[in-house]
């Protein structure tokens, strides 16, 4: 039953008792009233008859009597039915301040009510649980974020400790170097923590786009860094019409294939293909390379975490870690999803999709 239903029922059912109690009042009045015979007059000089002011009077007295005896009951019972009805309100009231102080963790889990209180109950449970998420998310985020730009500034402060202690015995040109690759890294992180939190403003896009188009011009930029890796694109593009932001959605694809180059297999392939269906446009990049276990794959998303680790195999640096991250902010402004699953053996690698609606 709803909150609505059960007030209304309460209340119909008090106010039908309420006139009982009435109507039993009357009755008990008028059923002291001396039975005679009606006669044109009223019988004054006979003292068992009753006057009619004297029966009048009587009606009233009972009547201020019982009015006032209904006035105390349904104080105390409206007060009663107000509480059992709205005691829900408290728990929920209750939970908000335990939120307000800091706590998270708290849930109502209002049990045994399928009403419009229990709807909130459970509206309010699942807000908690988002915001705890969330902020779990946010300080994982603020801790590696200040981890990852601490190692390049630590390096740089001990590059330079080491060079003021023995300046003589320095190769200047290699400790040149190191401090510009060291550096740039620093300024690599910082601009794409800067993207990210970009990302993370946008709160509404509306253009119309094309994925496939889109794409396209993502893998023109990328044909000569895949040639020099030895990589070859093939792309497969189908029209695929959605609504958005063309520069964001150009930044996550334009990081997939990137991903897909710089943590690939040489020589190898990466496919990028995109296709339209009744509710949704998919856009897929696929490539060859190390086999990764499910787990870590659908891990990839997350801030500064990498397959490999922080160097490639050729001593290239791997990047910061945000580019999944990035992509899966971009796509869920989008209102779509982003889904990471590695390949099977012997090709290996991933297949990133990212679903938009149509």
């Amino acid at each position: 039953m709803s909150a609505r239903l059960r007030l209304t029922l309460s209340y119909a059912g008090f106010l039908v008792f309420a006139g009982a109690v009435v109507l039993l009042g009357v009755y008990v009045v008028l059923r002291y009233v001396p039975n005679y015979p009606l006669t044109a007059a009223n019988p004054r000089d006979d003292p068992a008859v009753a006057s009619r002011q004297e029966i009048l009077q009587a009606v009233v007295g009972a009547s201020a009597v019982i009015l006032a005896g209904l006035a105390v009951i349904g104080l105390a019972g409206g007060w009663v039915l107000a509480g059992w009805i709205l005691r829900p309100l408290r728990d929920i009231n209750a939970a908000a301040r335990i939120a307000a102080a800091g706590r998270l963790d708290h849930r109502i889990r209002l049990a045994g009510r399928h009403d419009e209180f229990g709807e909130l109950a459970d509206s309010f449970d699942h807000m908690l649980e988002r915001l705890h998420d969330a902020f779990a998310v946010q300080e994982r985020f603020a801790a590696n974020a200040s981890h990852e730009l601490r190692t390049p500034l630590t390096v740089t402060a001990t590059l330079l400790d080491v060079a003021r202690a023995d300046p003589d015995g320095q190769d200047v040109p290699t400790l040149l170097e190191r401090l510009r690759v060291t550096n740039a890294r620093a300024i690599g992180l910082t601009e794409a923590l800067l993207r990210l939190a970009d990302a993370n403003a946008v709160t509404a896009v509306s253009a119309p786009v094309d994925l496939a188009a889109i794409a396209g011009d993502v893998v023109t930029d990328h044909a000569r860094e895949a040639r020099e890796r030895g990589i070859e694109i093939r792309p497969a593009l189908e029209a695929a019409p959605t609504t958005g932001d063309e520069l964001l959605l150009g930044q996550a694809i334009a990081n997939l294939l990137q991903n897909a180059l710089r943590h690939g297999r040489a020589p190898g392939t990466v496919r990028v293909t995109t296709e339209q269906r009744p509710d949704a446009v998919l856009l897929r990049v696929e490539n060859d390379g190390p086999q990764l276990a499910a787990d870590l794959a659908a891990r990839l998303v997350e801030p500064f975490l990498r397959g490999e680790g922080r160097v490639a195999r050729d001593g290239e640096p791997r990047g910061h870690g945000l580019g999944l991250t990035l992509v899966d902010r971009i796509v869920a402004v989008h209102a779509g999803t982003l889904t990471v699953t590695p390949r099977p053996a012997p090709a290996g690698g991933l297949t990133v999709e990212i679903r938009l609606p149509a």
